[in-house]
């Protein structure tokens, strides 16, 4: 047994609305153990939406559609779907009066086009909409096949799917096992090596392991089906500590996790302080680390150095190594990290500069270039360059700048003595 999920409208596949429907959806249906293999998205357009109903009963035994149950003429689910079946549509007079109720609520009259959201398959059952004017429906027009249609509007989707749908597929036996996640967070590891790394844990059966990549960072996902969460993590917590030992520093947290978020335990921790300096990220790293509630016990603040004035007269850089080596080099970064860690009276500086684009680069320092700088407790100072691509975007590259600067920190905080 598994579902499908259907999304009907063509503003889905222009691209004018978000489609998080089927990534809700997906999350329920993992929570009640449900698998679904796959996810369709079609226009308003019944022709192409019947051979999509064909395809999806061959290999699904619950459907469930969102979008496409509006007053207008190119709301064509309900209409498609019965068609499909060979059932007529039959007006249901209940649910003329709740749009009707609604309508009077609100101080205005029903329009007659509102009575085509009365229309649904004959035999199905009413899926209630309380804050909406349309309905759903639960309905079997075969032995093997469940269908349920839902609003396209994301709110009464949401409380529709909880409040009918839910018990509904609970009261059929569904609900006793739950598919449940972990995601571990790596840093500083591709994808294809972590892959090789970890190549035999990625056939396993239960619980499963998964490889996912996303502007620099690696993920690896652990799913247990269980009967229970608790179950399910028993599951998990092996195949975890097994792969945190083999990728070794490279991971950095799991789930909702974040580089700022570690660093910040670390330091609280250690009861030891930051500051950093910025200039090509602008500020970002600093919001990184001020996002995370309960950051004034470790995080000082920063300076945000875009004019070299700034960098000379704030953070005591040499005017004769800027003259030199120039704003984004070895030598400033490393004057920058000391600079601010001294103003501040930090255990830590940290510090990043670079170019981010999409202009001010050169053959020798090209945008993607980037110096971090780390002084420490103990007087130390070093620096690190990367190059992040001059096809990555300015924003990209202000990103990764700034979480490679944390993964930096977290690695010293991990290994000093």
């Amino acid at each position: 047994m598994s579902a499908e999920i259907i999304c009907v409208g063509t503003e889905l596949l222009l691209g004018d609305i978000l489609n998080s429907n089927a990534q809700f959806l997906a999350q329920q249906l993992a929570q009640l153990g449900i698998p679904h293999y796959y996810q369709t998205v079609v226009g308003d357009n019944p022709e192409r939406l019947k051979q999509v109903i064909e395809i999806a009963t061959s290999r699904a035994q619950i459907l469930i559609f969102t979008g496409g149950l509006g007053p207008t003429p190119d709301d064509l689910t309900c209409e498609t779907i019965a068609d499909f079946f060979g059932v007529p549509l039959v007006e249901r007079p209940e649910i003329i009066e709740d749009i009707a109720q609604k309508f009077a609520g609100r101080g205005r009259l029903m329009t007659p086009s509102n009575r085509k959201q009365a229309l649904i398959p004959q035999g199905a059952d009413i899926l209630p909409n309380p804050t909406g004017t349309a309905p759903g429906i639960i309905w079997q027009p075969r032995s093997n096949i469940t269908i349920f249609t839902f609003p396209g509007v994301p709110s009464e989707m949401h409380y529709m799917w909880r409040e009918t749908a839910v018990p509904f597929l609970k009261n059929k036996g569904w609900g006793k096992e739950i598919i449940y996640s972990r995601s571990l967070k790596f840093w500083g590891i591709g994808e294809s090596a972590l892959a090789e790394k970890v190549a035999p844990y990625l056939n396993l059966p239960n619980p499963t392991v998964a490889p996912y990549a996303g502007k620099g960072e690696v993920r690896l996902r652990i799913s247990a089906k269980a009967t229970s969460e608790l179950a399910a993590e028993a599951l998990i917590l092996p195949i975890e500590k097994q792969l945190k030992e083999i990728a070794g520093l490279d991971y950095y947290g799991a789930d909702d996790q974040t580089l700022a978020s570690v660093v910040g335990e670390l330091l609280r921790a250690k009861k030891e302080s930051l500051s950093v300096a910025e200039s090509c990220t602008g500020g970002g790293l600093g919001q990184m680390l001020t996002e995370i509630s309960g950051s004034s016990d470790y995080f000082w603040g920063g300076v945000i150095s875009y004019e070299n004035s700034v960098k000379v007269g704030l953070l005591q850089v040499k005017p004769e190594d800027l003259d030199k080596f120039g704003a984004v080099s070895a030598t400033v970064a490393e004057q920058m990290a000391v600079g601010v860690k001294t103003r501040l009276l930090t255990t830590w500086g940290l510090s990043i500069t670079g170019i981010a684009g999409p202009t001010g680069g050169t053959d020798t320092k090209p945008v993607g270039l980037v110096y971090i700088g780390l002084a420490g407790p103990k007087d130390e100072v070093g620096s690190f360059e990367y190059r992040f691509g001059t096809m990555r975007g300015r924003t990209l590259i202000r990103l990764l700048s700034a979480n490679t600067a944390l993964d930096l920190l977290r690695r010293q905080l991990l290994t000093r003595l």
